[in-house]
């Protein structure tokens, strides 16, 4: 092996070129430190497409190889393995666990025909495996459960199993499940195969299947669930007759794809403890990648959706999955998003970051390529301008905003340039500069999300930056008709300045600036008039109460005085920005602060924490009830005080272990409580000074 691009490159035993029924595309999902990871490497190990059985802990595992991953033993991106098992090709995508790093988990549902959603036994349904399940039904793939650390002290499969069953109900099969003796596992019983096996170190020895109360209701939930897959198999049910083997593998294949049956086997990761069967599971039972919802055919078309980017300082990959034709080396293809004629170059296949080179990837493969610049997540590479494009990935929206700054002055492009390359990378960080506040921001799913950015920008960018809260963009508007006057006079030995008028300042409704003019007998000559309005329109871009934009205001101008010699457009500029400043002092200045609406989803026994926690925040509840979408998720809605929700992200998930999300759009500006509004201009104030 050659290291190039700071990848392992070639692979000893290449890949061969696989019908679209020989493929199975593949996610782990589930709660972070539930062990997913460490199954995947037992699936790498027990399929010999590794010679090492990696540890997360010891940060060798084939997956988990980013820096970052390694320093805080855990997954962060999603990484691929392409192997072979049974003359199946299997690519194996490992996402990560942790909320704040979900658009990996998006990344995979994409590109995947089924989830092995991971949970711990003895465990209950966590928060992981909830969401991972959800995923997987909005996407229409299949949904197969992997309870592993069977093998662990004080562990019960069956606890889990139970909690499974509760919640989702006749779908969820027993299909391995653990034969316990004295508190530990015996072996591991198959009910597809109607077999047992009891391992050491990993290695399967085949022995008598047990028969207990527990085992024997397991069988019969299995052999119910899977005659209830098919029309002919659940006659047979009925009527007692026994299913052949291949009866069995036909109503398992059909109820996991329809999603009818979610199959449950119960393994040791750690250990490699009854990981072949899983494996045998994915290749005998699990969705062929020619059973996709678009999947196109071999023979048609070019079409492949990208969904996951690496842009780093070694270039730029593209993962893709081929839906229909096949995309060969060199040959040219349509970004249907770009309109723009690309030329496929380099493709790789990927095991963790060893990379394997390929010429052409067929429909239903997953695969990368290298170097093709405006190929971006989401895209559809198609062998013609006019072809349909496919569903991008649906990426949750960050939710936490902080302004970042350079912590070396000059460096403000290098963070900017840093930052458009991680979001090209991840597009659940979103990076733009307000014109108002002139802050770069960042915006991420949360706090470990933003460390791993700020992590990144230091070790692959080489800037160090600094984070704090986002300048809120304050309005300033007036409470009370004033007349004001403005007097510019200035003689500085040859010609010299004059304007002089009277502008009567009055609120008015809306966000806006209204100028009228009501001067008679031409007190002020009609050329200077447009020089008041200009001069008006520049000075109410900067109140006097914290530098914000005034707003809500209509002046009119209706009297004033001119000179002959003297005055000019400057002198009535001036003139009016002195008038609006008089008036700004004596027309009861108000801050006016920016109001969202807040639209927070969370289970039913958190809705009272939330519901006082956004009255804490000044929030104004506007109506409750169940979503729409899931009945036992609750919708609160509010109205919030854009200031207020800085990390209402993290509190919101604190309450609800994870399950709670939130949607939050400014709507209006309103007028600041004076308490509020003191402490804003304060502030504002100590800053200035300090400047």
């Amino acid at each position: 092996m050659t290291v190039q691009n700071g990848f392992y490159h070639k692979e000893d035993v290449s890949l061969k070129e696989y019908a679209p029924k020989d493929i199975r595309n593949v996610v782990i999902a589930g709660h972070s430190g539930k062990g997913k990871t460490t199954l995947a490497e037992a699936i790498l190990y027990t399929a010999k497409a590794t010679d090492r059985l990696g540890r997360v802990a010891d940060g060798n595992t084939v997956l988990d190889f980013d820096a970052e991953e390694k320093r805080r033993k855990a997954t962060i991106t999603t990484a691929m393995a392409a192997f072979e098992w049974k003359n199946t090709k299997i690519n194996l995508l490992d996402t990560p666990g942790l909320f704040d790093f979900a658009g990996g988990v998006a990344e995979g549902i994409r590109a995947a025909e089924s989830v092995i959603i991971v949970l711990s036994a003895g465990s209950d349904i966590d928060v992981g495996a909830e969401k991972a399940y959800k995923a997987a039904s909005n996407a229409g793939i299949a949904k197969i459960f992997a309870v592993t650390r069977c093998d662990a002290e004080n562990t019960d499969f069956y606890k889990t199993f139970n909690a499974l069953k509760d919640k989702y109900g006749a779908s969820v099969c027993p299909v391995v499940v653990p034969y316990m003796v004295g508190g530990k596992v015996d072996c591991y019983v198959d009910f597809s195969l109607s077999k047992a096996f009891k391992y050491n170190n990993g290695t399967a020895s085949e022995v008598p299947a047990p028969s207990d109360d527990v085992i024997e209701e397991m069988k019969m939930a299995f052999t119910e669930a899977v005659a209830g897959a098919d029309d002919d198999l659940m006659e047979k049910f009925f009527s007692e007759e026994p299913m052949t083997d291949e009866e069995i593998a036909m109503g398992l294949r059909k109820g996991i794809a329809s999603g009818d049956i979610c199959p449950v086997y119960a393994c040791a990761g750690y250990t490699c403890d009854a990981v072949d069967l899983i494996l045998g599971a994915i290749v005998n039972s699990a969705p062929a990648a020619d059973t996709c919802r678009d999947f196109g055919g071999e023979d048609g078309a070019v079409s492949a959706v990208c969904f996951k980017t690496v842009d780093d300082r070694f270039g730029k990959m593209s993962f893709f999955k081929v839906v229909s034709g096949k995309i060969s080396a060199n040959m040219t293809a349509y970004n249907l998003r770009a309109d723009s004629q690309e030329r496929v170059g380099k493709m790789l296949f990927l095991k963790g970051e060893k990379q394997e080179d390929t010429l052409v990837i067929p429909a239903g493969d997953i695969g990368v390529v290298t170097k093709l610049d405006s190929f971006k997540t989401g895209d559809t590479l198609s062998s013609s301008k006019t072809g349909e494009a496919l569903k991008g990935v649906e990426y949750p929206e960050p939710c936490l905003s902080k302004a970042v700054r350079a912590k070396k002055k000059g460096e403000e492009d290098k963070v900017a340039s840093g930052l458009i390359r991680i979001s090209s990378e991840d597009p659940t960080v979103a990076f733009s500069t307000n014109a108002e506040t002139h802050e770069q921001i960042v915006s991420v799913l949360g706090e470990q999300h933003l460390d791993s950015v700020v992590n990144k920008l230091k070790n692959k960018f080489n800037v160090e930056v600094e984070l704090k809260d986002p300048k809120v963009a304050y309005r300033e508007t007036i409470s009370a008709k004033y007349d004001a006057h403005g007097r510019h006079k200035k003689q500085s030995g040859g010609s010299g300045q004059f304007g002089d008028v009277w502008v009567r300042f009055e609120p008015m409704e809306g966000d806006g600036f209204e100028f009228l003019d009501e001067v008679v007998g031409g007190a002020v000559p009609r050329n200077f008039i447009p020089s008041v309005e200009k001069g008006l329109r520049l000075a109410i871009e900067k109140g006097p109460l914290t530098g914000s934009k005034v707003v809500g205001i209509r002046a009119a101008l209706h009297d004033g005085q001119s000179h002959p010699v003297d005055s000019n457009d400057m002198a009535f500029q001036t003139a009016a920005r002195l008038a609006f400043k008089e008036a700004m002092t004596n027309a009861k200045p108000k801050l006016l602060e920016p109001i969202g609406v807040l639209k927070a989803y969370m289970p039913d026994s958190n809705l009272g924490d939330i519901m006082g926690d956004v009255t804490k925040r000044r929030g104004r509840v506007l109506g409750m009830g169940p979503s729409e979408d899931d009945q036992s998720i609750q919708e609160l809605v509010a109205e919030v005080p854009m200031a207020e929700m800085g990390d209402f992200a993290t509190v919101l998930r604190s309450v609800t272990i994870g399950r709670g999300f939130f949607k939050l759009e400014f709507d209006h500006y309103e007028i600041c409580p004076d308490i509020v509004a003191q402490k804003v201009i304060d502030e504002f104030k100590a800053s200035q000074a300090e400047e």
